[in-house]
């Protein structure tokens, strides 16, 4: 009878630590500072500035935009400019359904200058939800203060278009582990781009690059050690799958026997690329339309960058049709 009584205090207390943990969590977190009063001046040079990193360099554009993957590397719909609702879901590897907001004028109007910058640095929106980082807002947050700034002025005056976009469901308990996620931007002054490593470093970080050649373990969570080796899967909505390329400078398996003219002539050669692609042939989910627009000074530095990463020996098939 005493062992039953410990063991139903035992239970009682450990019910009582979890629920503990549940409302500190809730009450607690996301952990970032309340979105900055600022307003953003709107510009010629400021916002074709944050035009530029939004479409070319931070590719913002890409995800909150329709593609037209019966094109090559799906090509965003410039019609529908910002509307948000592309679809991403279990099929895809990740722990729920989510979906790409609207961030048009028609979505924004209400938010103000340090909200949507605090959405897309830190990763808490409007009303204080946690934000997934399939948005890489960790990556952002290292963005020089007048690039974010630039970018926001950009949103600002980008046609408005009426889209409601459906609300994520996140499967338990990341529906929960969610709010541990976002953290407070540490903006990094953009380096003299005289200073080419260190120019490239930072251009390549608020591209995200890392987001998508970067192997991810089960759980969602990045191999830190195959960092830029390539190999995670993403299922094209035309039929099969496609792999991210190792981009480190290994000779066999990444980008290591490339020269620099090489590898912006790649990015060059897919600008405005628009070849169709029958439907369970080879395609991308790689921006090649948006990124080869980057100007040839940061093409270079992200060579620049990627040719001083360790070399990783990872082989990579770029793609399995469907069946």
């Amino acid at each position: 009878m005493r062992i039953a009584k410990i063991l139903g205090l035992l239970v009682a207390l450990v019910g009582l630590m979890v629920v503990g943990g549940f409302v500190f969590i809730l009450t607690s977190y996301p952990d970032v500072a309340p979105a900055p009063q600022i307003d953003v001046a709107r510009t010629p040079a400021q916002i074709e500035r944050g035009q530029y990193l939004a479409e070319q360099v931070t590719v913002c554009q890409t995800c909150h935009t329709p593609r037209d993957y019966s094109m090559f590397a799906g090509p965003i719909k410039q019609d529908r400019l910002g509307a948000g609702g592309e679809r991403w879901d279990q099929s895809m590897g990740l722990p729920g359904v989510l979906y790409a907001d609207n961030i048009t004028p028609a979505a924004l109007g209400e938010w103000t200058d340090g909200e949507i910058l605090r959405a897309f640095t830190s990763g808490v929106s409007r009303d204080g939800t946690a934000l997934f980082p399939l948005m890489p807002y960790h990556a952002y947050g290292r963005m020089d203060v007048a690039d974010a700034e630039a970018i926001v002025a950009y949103l600002r005056q980008i046609p408005a278009i009426e889209h409601d976009v459906p609300d994520r469901s996140l499967d338990p308990p990341l529906n929960l582990v969610v709010r541990l996620m976002p953290q407070q931007a540490d903006p990094q002054p953009v380096p003299s781009t005289s200073d080419e490593l260190t120019y490239g470093e930072y251009v390549t970080t608020i591209a995200a690059c890392s987001a998508c050649h970067t192997p991810l373990t089960t759980d969602g969570q990045p191999v830190v050690e195959m960092g830029y080796a390539g190999g995670h899967e993403y299922p094209l909505p035309t039929g099969g799958i496609v792999r991210a390329a190792n981009i480190t400078p290994h000779e066999a398996s990444g980008i290591g026997s490339w020269s620099r003219e090489q590898f912006i002539a790649r990015f060059r050669a897919m600008n405005g690329a628009r070849e169709s692609v029958a439907p369970g042939a080879f395609n991308t989910v790689m921006p090649w339309t948006d990124y080869g627009k980057m100007t040839e000074q940061d093409l270079g530095a992200i060579y620049t960058y990627l040719m001083s990463l360790p070399a990783i020996d990872h082989f990579v098939v770029r793609f399995t049709p469907g069946i």
